[in-house]
């Protein structure tokens, strides 16, 4: 089974590496070590003895105990690689979160508030046409009384 693993083309139980990249520049990389876990990367091979003894039993069994430790081992390098992954995964997250955020912060008005800003500079132009109109028909009153 494990010489048939994989993901993504890697088999950390093959014996292959996987290289994390941490940041965008890849100057920071987190490197997963796979290990050989076949039965004869692990040290257990098949016996050509009939298990008689207790000695082929005792033999066979430390194999079986040393290949488990081995695996435990591994299993506590991959527990506490996947925890830096998924920290570094989320603290990108949420920086992407924010980032977002900050976009659309900048980039999606608000209908109602633009809506609001518009009637207002309508306003403020009808204003302005009235108050020249009344300028200019007071220039015209006073002109008529010198007339």
């Amino acid at each position: 089974m494990a010489a048939d693993s994989g993901f993504n083309g890697v088999s950390l139980l093959n014996g292959q590496s996987l290289a994390v990249i941490m940041n965008q520049a890849a100057t920071s990389k987190l490197v997963l070590v796979g290990n050989n876990d076949t039965s004869a990367g692990l040290g257990i091979v098949a016996s050509t003895n009939t298990f008689q003894t207790n000695f082929d039993i005792n033999t066979a069994m430390n194999n079986v105990n040393t290949a488990l430790v081995s695996l435990q081992n591994q299993a506590s390098t991959y527990a506490a690689n996947v925890s830096v992954v998924q920290a570094r995964s989320e603290f990108t997250k949420q920086i992407l979160n924010t980032l977002q955020t900050g976009i659309n912060d900048l980039t999606l008005a608000d209908a109602n508030e633009e809506g609001a800003k518009l009637l207002a500079l309508q306003t403020r132009q009808s204003l302005s046409s009235t108050a020249l109109s009344l300028a200019t028909q007071s220039d015209q009153n006073v002109l008529r009384l010198f007339r």
